[in-house]
């Protein structure tokens, strides 16, 4: 609390001592600050009297312009503060392309429809973005974030399992083991190796497929098509495996459990308000159960 409201206090208030008790101040702090404005000012600003203190001319005139300006910065203050409780402006989403599409995007209307003074502006890649540096207020990601420097807020589990068409496996067999995944097409984007976690530990298994591509949708297609055995997620595959279009192949192995769906934003701090209710959305929508998960048997 600055000088200049002390004084406008001790004026309404018609005292120091009426002043400091509204305050919470006593009357030799009260009696401080308003010697310190006045020392400042050069002038005097209370005629004080063992009854009563009346106001200087001086006094007055500040008084009055005093009174204006704090009832400005009271209504700037709850301007702010109504703004920042309000969901509008734009929203600048990233998420990973395939899941965007499947899990965002179709689920967006209702959001929108609750916010409609809201818009957000949904950007799908699979690079990674640079969330600070490209201006994005919250990103979804899939991948393990122990270490990361950025908020993050777990929206669900990520189930990745080894999958395979039904004509792949009667033509080139069911692998048995771990061990026999090398003998085998292995399709995988922007990748030469799975690290594969099971009941023995992890184990790293080379790929060597006549399919190299930097897209995760063409591994998808390819694998329903039965080129060969991929690593799936149960969002991207799972009505697959429900039809039995596709099959699980080991499943008693997978990519490791600390890979999860978040969102992440730059700070915890001054939440802007569209962002929380954005992350709420997904949450309450995904969850540690998650809808697509729904009928699959997961080991």
């Amino acid at each position: 609390m600055g000088d200049l409201d002390v004084f406008a206090q001790v004026v309404t208030a018609r005292g120091m001592s009426a002043a400091g008790r509204e305050m919470g101040l006593s009357t030799a702090v009260i009696s401080k600050r308003i010697r310190r404005l006045e020392e400042r000012l050069g002038v005097r600003l209370l005629q004080r009297t063992t009854r009563q203190i009346t106001l200087t001319e001086a006094g007055q005139g500040l008084y009055e312009r005093a009174v204006a300006i704090l009832a400005s910065v009271e209504e700037a203050e709850a301007w702010v503060a109504r703004g920042s409780a309000e969901v509008r402006g734009v929203l600048k989403v990233s998420a990973p392309t395939s899941f965007g599409r499947l899990h965002i995007a179709p689920r967006l209307l209702p959001f929108l429809r609750r916010h409609p003074n809201l818009t957000v502006d949904l950007n799908l890649s699979d690079e990674f973005i640079d969330l600070v540096g490209e201006g994005y207020d919250v990103a979804v990601r899939i991948a393990d974030l122990a270490d990361s420097s950025l908020v993050a807020r777990r929206l669900a589990p990520n189930h990745r399992l080894l999958v395979a068409a039904p004509a792949y496996l009667e033509r080139a067999g069911v692998p048995q083991s771990v061990d026999d995944l090398p003998q085998h097409t292995l399709i995988a984007h922007n990748s030469d190796h799975w690290r594969l976690e099971g009941p023995h530990g992890q184990h790293v298994v080379r790929i060597n497929a006549p399919l190299r591509t930097n897209s995760s949708e063409v591994v998808r297609e390819a694998v329903i098509a039965g080129m060969g055995i991929a690593l799936r997620s149960t969002w991207d595959i799972g009505p697959e495996l429900r039809s039995g279009q596709l099959r699980a192949v080991l499943p008693g192995y997978g990519a490791s459990n600390r890979v999860a769906v978040y969102a992440v934003y730059p700070s915890r701090r001054h939440l802007e308000q569209k962002v929380r209710v954005f992350v709420d959305h997904l949450a309450a929508l995904f969850g540690p159960t998650p809808y697509w998960d729904d009928g699959l048997t997961l080991s």
